[in-house]
């Protein structure tokens, strides 16, 4: 998916202050998350979207129509997908699958399509072919001088379904986030599209995103989208069409909707937060913003809370491929997350988004166990033991969790406490054998 460049080799520092250091014990709590239902049958909410379009119920048989799939892990989508394309066939119409992920996957077809598969999105699940390109076409230029670039395979369809998952972005507040403008404009933009909207920066997501969108949606045969927005357990809450020019207004309202089922750690400070998992298929950064309250973007203030002392990154996950994008936002790692990196992808990310602070490497140690150490010893306790510590699988994992005392008193009806506290387990090597339930 990317250059097949070496993974960096670091060395194994055990700092021997911490060796010492004591860990408080932990216990594992429930959280108690939006309430909002899940939608019984996502493929019919999916065809009666589809029902409500203009521009694709009136397509003569054997028109082309490109559907869009981008690089999230979205668990409803795939099913949305096939729910569409089966649609489409049966109007006699001949749907085809193009990846609409700006400069993921490495920046080559191969790479988005393997992505694509990883995620459920193969040519025989979705009962649809898959055509990847990563040739653009220009279709003119924004107010301020940006050129718009859309895929050629989409561009030369007789129609593009655009469908996308509603949320919020993983940098900052506005009024359209992550939706289907953001997939018109950045998705279906390809490589030059994630470069030239992220090189303005905030403007550029502010102010040249949604004009990218609109001369898109005017110069394009984009003819309908499908919106998404998932609850607190992943699940689809709300399927919504909408028309290419209600694109900006239903990703505004939905978007309201959607923060309204985000999980979250009901806490104001933590001493220490340690991740199992951070990767490309959890958050776009690694570690979702909403849950660590760390943006950490220059002129840009991070949400008031949690106030986090001291974060820690346990590992990454396998769909990540090493791209540890967001690693940045730790205070410290461990050797076994530092050699596993896929430097190339992750620089070519960030320089992509402009945000190359997220690239950074934190303080490296040799352990599991190292690592914890050094970060409860560091967030200000006369005694480790007392520290506010909270374990998560990952930020888009908050079911339940594990946390120390002191945490557990502050629940105030948002967790249940389903077990007496203990003490962190280790093996002889210092991994940490104390995990969250699945």
């Amino acid at each position: 998916m990317t250059l097949n460049t070496p993974s960096p080799t670091f060395p194994a520092i055990a700092l021997p202050q911490f060796e010492n250091e004591r860990l408080p014990p932990v216990m594992p709590v429930a959280l108690r998350h939006p309430d909002v239902p899940a939608l019984p049958d996502v493929a019919a909410a999916t065809h009666a979207a589809l029902e409500r379009s203009r521009q694709l119920t009136a397509l003569a048989a054997g028109a082309r129509v490109a559907i869009t799939c981008g690089s999230r892990g979205i668990r409803s989508k795939p099913a949305v997908v096939k729910a569409a394309a089966a649609w489409l066939k049966d109007r006699g119409l001949d749907p085809f699958i193009v990846p609409a992920m700006g400069s993921h996957g490495g920046a080559v077809a191969t790479g988005q399509v393997s992505l694509l598969a990883e995620l459920g999105f193969t040519e025989e699940a979705m009962g649809c072919p898959i055509e990847a390109s990563m040739e653009v076409v220009r279709l003119g230029e924004t107010s301020a001088g940006v050129a718009v670039h859309f895929d050629r395979c989409a561009f030369e369809a007789d129609a593009v379904l655009v469908v996308g998952r509603v949320k919020s972005h993983t940098s900052f507040d506005r009024e359209v986030e992550s939706g289907l403008t953001k997939m018109t404009a950045i998705g279906l933009g390809k490589a030059e599209g994630a470069r030239f909207v992220h090189r303005l920066g905030v403007r550029g997501y502010m102010e040249v995103l949604p004009e990218w969108a609109a001369i898109a949606i005017r110069e394009t045969p984009v003819a309908y989208g499908i919106a998404i927005v998932e609850n607190a357990a992943r699940d689809a809450a709300v399927i919504e069409g909408a028309e290419p020019e209600d694109f900006y207004e239903t990703d505004a309202r939905l978007l309201k909707t959607a923060k309204g089922c985000v999980p979250k750690l009901p806490f104001e400070q933590i001493d220490v937060l340690a991740v199992e998992r951070l990767g490309k298929n959890i958050s776009g950064t690694g570690m979702d913003p909403a849950v660590t309250a760390r943006f950490d973007i220059r002129g840009r203030p991070n949400p008031p809370a949690p106030v986090i002392s001291k974060l820690v990154v346990l590992g990454l996950t396998p769909e990540t491929h090493g791209n540890g994008l967001g690693v940045g936002n730790a205070d410290y790692t461990t050797k076994e997350v530092a050699d596993s990196l896929d430097l190339y992808a992750m620089y070519m990310n960030a320089c992509t988004a402009t945000f190359t602070e997220r690239v950074r490497i934190p303080a490296v140690l040799a352990t599991d166990k190292a690592a914890l150490q050094a970060a409860v010893g560091t967030s200000w306790h006369l005694d480790g033991a007392d520290a506010r510590i909270c374990l998560i699988r990952s930020t888009l994992h908050l079911e339940t969790i594990l946390v120390s005392p002191p945490l557990a008193a502050e629940l105030n009806g948002a967790g249940e406490v389903l077990g007496e506290a203990e003490a962190l387990r280790f093996d002889d090597e210092g991994r940490l054998l104390t995990r969250c339930p699945v």
